[in-house]
């Protein structure tokens, strides 16, 4: 059960937890740890726009990397150079992104 922490979305992300990035590699797709599940909703809730995402292209075979506008209204900015037949490293790839944007740090 997917579980929402108000909170969490202003927890201070450790850039030492190397063992939340191993779960995450691990187990993509769950179940997570409580320490994953809310560094995932601060990952989702971090800032307005200019998130990366992913835009389903062809509904469980194929996905673009995207990014959201900073404005309402604005178009989404694709990637169609970044096109992903594996959900999985599709996944991995937004969390790699979003855990450099908030830690600074990049993933191998």
């Amino acid at each position: 059960m997917l579980v929402n922490y108000p909170e969490a979305a202003h927890w201070q992300v450790d850039p030492s937890r190397q063992d939340l990035v191993d779960e995450m590699r691990a187990r993509p797709r769950g179940p997570h740890s409580h320490d994953l599940q809310r560094l995932l909703h601060r990952m989702r809730w971090t800032g307005v726009g200019k998130r990366h995402v992913l835009i389903t292209l062809d509904p469980g075979r194929r996905w673009m990397l995207a990014r959201l506008p900073g404005q309402r209204g604005a178009p989404v900015e694709t990637f169609p150079n970044r096109v992903f037949t594996s959900l999985i490293e599709a996944e991995w790839t937004v969390f790699a992104m979003r855990w450099e944007a908030l830690t600074g740090q990049k993933l191998d």
